[in-house]
């Protein structure tokens, strides 16, 4: 049975981050992917996705964007060579296809039980990602069969779908993303809003992020937060990354002839009913951004250059429920997140909700660590660029954890 110091599961950017650490701090180690590097970005997302952060954010360790747009948006196909041949060049020991089976302790070390044969490992980080198993409610399942039905995660393009309107369900950032481009493509598209993160791409000449980061946001730690579950269950953020920066937002999607309606709260084979709360939703969306808007104005010296921001409008009574067949919906698209899922991990450290329980990336099980899950050690934590310097503390934690187990062990 072959022996690593350390197990790196997954080979995303989280994954790749750690090894590069790793390899910096001479610790040898293996990386377990059960496809090949970037995976995730090549079989669970859509053919136009570019990313929501800028280019200038999305460095790795020792490897800053040194590309000609810092300020554009990777398209997905980008963003997958970047992490290929960040791979290469940091050599990162990469065994793809070992999808992992079983994680568990064994006689001082942990075993990993891959697809690819079994290893022995002094310490493990789980790298598999934030957005692990897609999430559709139960109440899908009372669709008429005549209408598909598919998370966003299994969408790819307009092309891909029956002839006809969609209804989407989530209003976040793939949510608005996937209804811009079908209603661009034509389609008829009805977006069921839930909860939201408003933000404008732009405001006074700078990418948001620009600002956030400006401010310290991204670089709050858990300690600096009232209420750190709270913020982890915070939708994710309404934005587009578009060569053109515009504000794709539920007011923009409205004026193009995207309607909007309130969450779904019931379906019955072709009729889908709607709660009545979109005000209440677009509203606190409204009111919280207004606040960070304040923030950063005062931050900038004055408000003498304020935008105004557009709202939704509310004049005329969202629908509280449609017949889909009778207004030519064929598809639904579920934009409603993803959530964790460790069925091969045989260690007691997952909590009541199947989440990891970690503090800020440790675990209770010695040697045990996750990476790149969000507001993991800070708010950025599961941004492309946010998760490096993650990955080095963790790193550090983790090299003095051998150093300790070894001395222990002569």
């Amino acid at each position: 049975m072959p022996l690593t110091d350390v197990a790196i599961l997954g080979a995303g950017q989280a994954g790749l981050s750690m090894s590069r650490c790793l390899s910096v701090l001479g610790i040898e180690h293996a990386i377990f992917e059960r496809g090949d590097v970037a995976e995730r970005w090549k079989t669970t997302i859509w053919d136009s996705l570019r990313t929501l952060t800028p280019n200038w954010m999305n460095g790795l360790p020792w490897q800053p964007y040194e590309g000609p747009e810092p300020n554009g948006f990777m398209h997905r196909r980008e963003l997958i060579r970047f992490l290929q041949r960040y791979a290469t060049r940091c050599r990162a020991p990469v065994i793809s296809r070992s999808n992992v089976i079983l994680v568990d302790s064994q006689c001082g070390n942990y075993r990993v039980v891959t697809s690819r044969g079994t290893w022995r490992a002094r310490a493990v980080v789980i790298a598999t990602g934030y957005c692990d198993l897609p999430v559709v409610p139960n109440l899908s399942h009372a669709l008429s069969s005549a209408i598909e039905s598919l998370h966003s995660s299994q969408y790819r393009s307009p092309e891909q779908l029956t002839n006809g309107a969609v209804l989407i369900v989530g209003a976040s950032a793939s949510g608005i993303q996937i209804a811009e481009e079908l209603r661009r493509a034509g389609r008829d598209v009805i977006l069921s809003v839930g909860r939201h993160t408003r933000l404008p791409r732009r405001w006074r000449g700078h990418d948001i992020f620009w600002w956030l980061t400006r401010l310290g946001k991204l670089s709050q730690r858990p300690s600096e937060i009232g209420d750190v579950r709270n913020t982890t269950e915070q939708p994710s953020l309404q934005l587009v990354g578009r060569s053109d920066h515009a504000n794709v937002d539920l007011p923009w999607l409205q004026e193009r002839g995207v309607r909007l309606a309130g969450r779904v709260r019931n379906i019955s084979r072709d009729l889908v009913h709607f709660e009545d709360d979109l005000h209440g939703t677009a509203t606190s969306a409204d009111a919280k951004l207004a606040r960070l808007l304040r923030e950063i104005d005062s931050f900038a010296g004055g408000f003498a250059q304020r935008h105004a921001i557009r709202t939704v409008d509310l004049s005329s009574r969202a629908p509280r429920s449609v017949s889909l067949g009778s207004i030519g919906i064929r598809t639904v698209i579920w934009a409603t997140g993803f959530k964790r899922a460790y069925p091969w991990l045989k260690l007691p450290i997952i909590t009541a909700n199947g989440e990891l329980e970690h503090r800020e990336g440790v675990t209770r099980a010695a040697g045990v660590y996750a990476l790149g899950l969000r507001f993991l050690r800070k708010r950025d934590s599961n941004f492309i660029g946010g998760v490096g310097t993650d990955a080095w503390e963790i790193a550090v934690h983790l090299a003095n954890f051998l150093g300790q187990a070894s001395k222990a062990a002569a």
